[in-house]
Parts: C-alpha cells; structure tokens; sequence
C-alpha cells in the first residue's frame, strides 16, 4: 500500500489544505479528517514516553500540548537513532516575505529542540524557486526574502557545526541528480491527483516537487554524508513540518525505495491560526493575519487588541458570567503555543473559561510575551552578519 493520495489535498467543501492554502469552517481545521485523508498516524502518549526514554529529556510542550501530532515513521527514527545509525532532520522555508511571522517558527523552534535532543546535521531548504512560480515576485525579490529569512532563522540560535541552510537557486546542482530519478519515477496524472495541479498551470509547479523531494536522500548532500559510503542510502530522514506540506513527502515516500533509499520520516504540526479565526492559518499575504518578528510593540499590541478573534463575552458581565469558549479563541490558542509554563496555562485556561479572567487581561499577557520575544530575537539577529549567514550557507563539512 502506498502513501500516496490520489485526490487533490481537499476534504469537504469547508476544509482546504494544500502546501499553498488552508481554509476550513468557523470550527477550524478537523485534524483528525486530516489523519484519516493523509493516512498518517496520531502521536501517542506512548510514543512520547519512548521519545523522552531515548533522548533524555522532557518532551517539548509542542509534544505535551499535541501541537505537533502527527507522524510518518516517526517510532523508525527512534529505533535507528538507539541503534546509533545515521539520520539527519530536514525542514524549509519558502521565503515570500522580508520577515518571518510567529507561525513561520513552530518548525524552526521544534526543529532546533529535535537537533540539540539528538546531536544530528540540519538541513533547510529555502525554496525560492517555489515562490517566484507561486506568488509572482521576482527573482531578485526571491533573493532578497531568502537573505532576510535566512538570518530570522539562524537568529533562533541553530549550530552551526551541524546546520547547513542552502538556497534551491544556488544548490540546484546538487539536488538535480535525484530529482531527476524522482521525476522519472512519478508520472503527470500522479502529480496531478497528488497537488490537484491543473493544465492550465505553469509547467514550473509540476516540475518543483521532486526538487522539494530531493532533500530527503542522503547523497543530495555529498559534503555531509561521503558519497563513497557503501552504507549512504541508508542513512534516515526526518522531516518536523506543518501538515500540509505532506502531499510533497507522500510522493517521495512512494518513489523512495524504488530509488534504494529509506522512506522519509514526518513529524507534522497544526497550524498557527490567523488572528482572524481557526478557519485560516497565519499568511504573509495578510499583514494583519499575522504578528512578525520585525514588528514593533506598538504594531503588536494594535494587532492583538483589534484582530484576535475573542471567545469571551461580549460585555463585562457577559464575560464575568459565562466565561469565555477556550476552542474558538485565538489569544489562548497562541498562548498554548508560546507560554511554556504548563502550570500557569492551566491556571489562565481556569479563570478565562470561568469568567474570573477578562479578554483585555489575557490579551495583554500574550501581547507581553510576544513582545519578549521579538525583543530577544532582534537583539540575536542584529549580531547575524553577512559573515556569519555565508557560514550557514557555505558548502562544507558538518560536525556531529
């Protein structure tokens, strides 16, 4: 049985998600229809104990809270990793902004937890190519974006020794010679049905697939991993990445072992919500869906106070009296996200839903951490040199 889907990424007339859009009713996105239609597999409790046992360490809060919960062979990573064969993560971007925004981080911020847990290499993609064919800027603003991307993601404090980030323009060399085995391997109706791509679409997106695919094996990286090894093409995979990427690495599941390489594995997380409401995700096409990391106090604070979608009370009293819905409002949805303090979660979650809590108050302990921050991260990008982006990109060895 294979994983590959073979209907376009959507559920029902309310639930769209694709690597390029997510829309679903005012309720949200139905993760569990997303299992179910991707054929993935819940994360368990189980699964999280094992994780602890083997790296030693508390389970992120993403983990605990089922932010990231779903996985692709995820218990074979684990089971290589204790025999202490080699594997190495593997996320990206595709920069079509000047700034990252707070959902842009969850597999950043998870990916360097995975990365100090294991001591293992890193591999980022940035995928420029992607969003010149997609979104319509230029290449030379495709540049720029990957330039001002790839400092917000080293300023989250990734090893160098074991990071190595490249743009597809300038590494497409490289990752050539298996996208091309992987586009013999998957004909136009597979593409079609996978991504829903139409004829009337540019043969670049038809094309773009096996490039975000290519990553997933090994020799595509012949600096970090001796292509001379007669045990290369063993070497594992894992990819932490919001669920809808999926679709990309269905397909390369399904041609990866025709190719003589291990399936990719997959850690996949939920969506950080736009301000506006569950039925969306955060969106660089949408300044005010969105709380940058280039934003201002001011800019954030404007942002909380007007855009996030309340589940309290529409007055005082009717907040004091009711309490507020926890699963339709946005400011608590992000403080699952970013307030690490499980106790205090509990203790806000008590008060908000029982009406001792008002939304301003709430409101203004998100926009105080959101605030931390942003502060934090300007203060290590500032110290990202052109020097210190050119190590990350450079073609080089990996210490690990």
């Amino acid at each position: 049985m294979t994983d590959t889907n073979t209907t376009p990424s959507t559920e029902t007339k309310e639930q769209i998600v694709t690597p390029w859009e997510v829309e679903a009713s005012a309720g949200g996105v139905d993760y569990d229809k997303l299992v179910n239609q991707f054929g993935s597999t819940r994360i368990s409790e189980e699964l999280i104990a094992r994780f602890e046992r083997v790296t030693g360490k508390k389970a992120h809060h993403f983990l605990r809270r089922g932010i990231f919960f779903s996985h692709r062979d995820l218990k074979e990573i684990l089971d290589h990793h204790e025999a202490g064969k080699k594997w190495y993560l593997y996320t990206g971007r595709g920069p079509s902004s000047g700034s990252l925004h707070f959902g842009h981080l969850l597999p950043f911020l998870f990916t360097k937890y995975l990365q100090d847990a294991f001591n293992v290499p890193l591999v980022v993609q940035m995928t420029n190519d992607e969003k010149f064919l997609w979104k319509g800027i230029t290449i030379e603003e495709s540049i720029e974006y990957t330039h001002n991307n790839v400092k917000d993601i080293i300023a989250l404090g990734f090893d160098v020794q074991k990071t190595f980030i490249f743009s597809n323009l300038d590494y497409i060399q490289y990752l050539y010679p298996n996208a091309i085995k992987i586009s013999r391997c998957v004909n136009l109706n597979q593409i079609k049905n996978i991504f829903g791509f139409q004829d009337s679409d540019a043969v670049g997106k038809f094309t773009f697939p096996p490039i975000q695919a290519a990553p997933c094996f090994p020799d595509s990286f012949p600096h970090i991993f001796d292509p001379k090894d007669p045990e290369i093409k063993a070497v594992r995979c894992l990819i932490p990445c919001a669920i809808d990427q999926d679709p990309y690495f269905r397909m390369t599941r399904d041609v990866a072992q025709r190719l003589g390489y291990n399936k990719p594995s997959l850690i996949h997380s939920k969506f950080f919500p736009a301000l506006q409401g569950h039925n969306t995700k955060m969106s660089a096409s949408d300044l005010n869906s969105a709380v940058y990391l280039s934003d201002t106090p001011q800019q954030v604070k404007d942002k909380i106070k007007k855009h996030a979608f309340s589940g309290g009370g529409a007055t005082k009293e009717d907040q004091e009296k009711y309490g507020a819905n926890l699963s339709v409002d946005i400011t608590y949805e992000y403080l699952t996200f970013l307030l690490e303090d499980d106790d205090q979660l509990k203790e806000i979650a008590e008060k908000y839903s029982t009406g001792k809590m008002l939304t301003g108050e709430i409101k203004q302990i998100l926009i105080d951490i959101m605030v931390k921050i942003i502060a934090r991260h300007k203060e290590a990008r500032s110290k990202v040199t052109d020097e210190v982006l050119n190590s990350f990109m450079s073609i080089r060895k990996l210490n690990f």
